[in-house]
């Protein structure tokens, strides 16, 4: 067994930036979720960038500390729907295979980010 954590497998801290760096275009580029950062500054969306980069490498065993909010209350009232949380894994999808990250890595964010489904999803 790897007793490895999941931040070292993925990379550490570059890998992790590296997967967000991939994804993020991939999520503002899509005709439906861009609703999401249209009418943002340039600030913000760095800013935002950097807490999901420090939020991935925190909750998968990496020496960073998070100083955002949590996921229910970062995501109230963006109106996410079923539709949006398909279309934002079919991204990350698409993003773990231009890193070609290892299915036993996938499977763990994946097992990961499906538990925030009730936290960011509003039904």
């Amino acid at each position: 067994m790897d007793s490895k954590t999941l931040f070292e497998r993925l990379g550490g801290y570059e890998g992790i930036t590296c997967f967000v760096h991939d994804l993020l275009p991939r999520l503002k580029a899509d005709p439906t979720l861009r609703r999401f950062w249209d009418h943002r500054g340039t600030d913000r969306l760095d800013r935002e960038q950097q807490l999901l980069i420090d939020y991935l490498c925190h909750n998968s065993g990496g020496p960073v500390f998070y100083s955002g909010r949590d996921m229910k209350l970062s995501h109230v009232g963006m109106k996410i729907s079923e539709e949006d949380w398909e279309l934002f894994l079919g991204h990350a999808g698409a993003t773990f295979a231009a890193l070609e990250v290892g299915e036993v890595e996938i499977n763990d964010v994946v097992d990961f980010v499906t538990s925030l489904h009730d936290d960011i999803v509003e039904a």
